[in-house]
């Protein structure tokens, strides 16, 4: 099977269960009785409508191949690092840091990818980056908070840039058997996520009862995401078509991203407590801004590139 056969499979599953989501969604609406089960299901219904978006902007991408991949990533990366900003108040001697994050930092790592120079985009942000920013902010000649600033800057642009930027890498390793398929690793760990994400949210709506980390998030429960992450890592082993993995490899890799998406929200809400937030935007209706989406692939995407490349190249 070629792997537009296996995207197409792959677009009309996820389509179905839109549709399915939606149908669902509205009867629950019609019947619901009290305020609170109908704050649920609209939220529920807003997250139905972000992820009609959201997949429809995925395709778009599949469609128009690698080059459009990488803009759709590197654009997210500006919005994801842009709220992160945002929320992290700087200094007029930290803007000509900033303008390199934004403006130099962003296009070289994802040229990188797109030129497949593996070494340098490894090592570009967190060598290269980690060292250019601070020295352009200290020679802004304001020591006021400078630790702070720089380290808020460095984390924007690590979590936003490098640790985003390697959900698109995947198209760079080369996988024996699997030549011209890369982008439907991208698409495996994208949909793991977000149905470990979804499952969890679901999970713990319907037995949540014992708090994870109610300080850090409230809605986080063991319950959540026990029953999420389980049923999640069984949608990743039957998604073992699409991948150049076993069942048995696919239950394995779709494990490690429900664990690593669930601390990546869990470790970025924790942040977002700490400057005060519920969401770091309002981009997405129901979702909050893409740094909310991106939150758990900011931590699942590295480690399960790396695993691919170590045991599959």
């Amino acid at each position: 099977m070629t792997a537009n056969h296996k995207f197409f499979f792959l677009m009309g599953g996820v389509l179905a269960l839109l549709m399915l989501a939606t149908a669902i969604g509205a009867i629950l609406k019609v019947r619901a009785t009290n305020e609170g089960a109908l704050a649920t299901i609209d939220n529920l219904n807003a997250r139905t409508r972000a992820w009609w978006v959201m997949v429809f902007i995925l395709a778009i991408a599949f469609v128009l191949g690698p080059i459009a991949t990488l803009v759709m990533f590197a654009l997210i990366s500006y919005f994801a690092l842009r709220e992160f900003i945002t929320l992290t108040p700087t200094r007029p001697s930290d803007h000509v840091s900033l303008s390199i994050a934004f403006f130099i930092l962003i296009p070289v790592q994802y040229w990188l990818i797109g030129s497949r120079w593996y070494g340098l985009f490894s090592i570009f942000i967190p060598v290269y980056g980690f060292l250019l920013l601070p020295t352009m902010s200290c020679l802004g000649q304001d020591v006021e908070n400078f630790l702070e600033r720089c380290a808020k800057i460095q984390w924007g642009v690590v979590i936003a840039i490098y640790c985003i930027s390697h959900a698109p890498a995947l198209m760079l390793l080369d996988i024996p058997g699997f030549e011209g398929q890369n982008a439907l690793l991208m698409f495996y760990l994208l949909l793991v996520v977000q149905m470990s994400d979804v499952m969890q949210y679901v999970f713990g709506k319907l037995f949540g009862k014992t708090k994870v980390a109610p300080v850090v998030s409230p809605s986080k429960t063991v319950e959540g995401l026990v029953g999420g992450g389980l049923a999640a890592t069984a949608i990743g082993t039957a998604m073992w078509w699409i991948t150049p993995f076993t069942p048995l490899q696919a239950a394995g890799m779709s494990f490690v991203i429900v664990v690593m998406g669930f601390l990546g929200g869990l470790v970025l809400s924790a942040v977002k407590r700490s400057l005060g937030a519920k969401d770091w935007g309002s981009m997405i209706e129901g979702h909050g801004g893409a740094l909310d989406r991106m939150d758990s692939v900011s931590f699942a995407a590295p480690i399960f590139f790396h695993l691919v490349r170590y045991f599959l190249t």
